[in-house]
This record gives C-alpha cells, structure tokens and sequence, in this order.
C-alpha cells in the first residue's frame, strides 16, 4: 500500500524562502518512495512524502519548525492511495 504524509505550514510574514530553505533541509529518518516540497503565496510551504507502507504505520514526520518561522502549528495528514495515473508512485 502507498501512504502520503503532507505538512503544511504558513511563514510570518516576509519569512517566506527561509520557512522553505528549513523544510528542504529537513531529511527523514528513512528515505521515502518520492518527496516534493511545493511553495505558495503568503509563504506557505507543502511537503509531501510518499511511503510503501500500512496506513497506521509508524513513519517519520516533519518537525515543527521554530515557532519565531511560522504563524500558527503545522498541518498534517496522512492519505491512502487508492488510484494512480501510469507513471505516478
């Protein structure tokens, strides 16, 4: 089964590439199928890692960050696949 894990966060104001700089430092205790770190307006910041592994399977997560980085706590959440392009994990 694949399991995705997203983190989320939102950087205080103008604090945008740092909150970014940090989450593509962050390295796993174990290495993930796939990881990709996206960037929006407003500074937020996604990270998705893709897993081979149960749903409730224990699985290293991204940190909080300083809280001085973000404006409020990290969301989190934790998805099954249930289909998939060709080509996709």
């Amino acid at each position: 089964m694949t399991v995705a894990l997203m983190w989320e966060a939102r950087a205080v104001p103008g604090r945008g590439e740092e909150l970014l700089a940090w989450a593509r430092a962050q390295e796993p205790a174990a290495r993930p199928l796939r990881r990709e770190v996206f960037r929006a307006p407003e500074g937020r910041v996604l990270v998705v890692t893709w897993w081979d592994a149960a749903y409730d399977a224990e699985l290293p997560e991204l940190p909080e960050p300083d809280g001085e980085l973000v404006t409020r706590a990290v969301h989190r959440w934790r998805f099954e696949s249930v289909d998939a392009w060709p080509g996709a994990v």
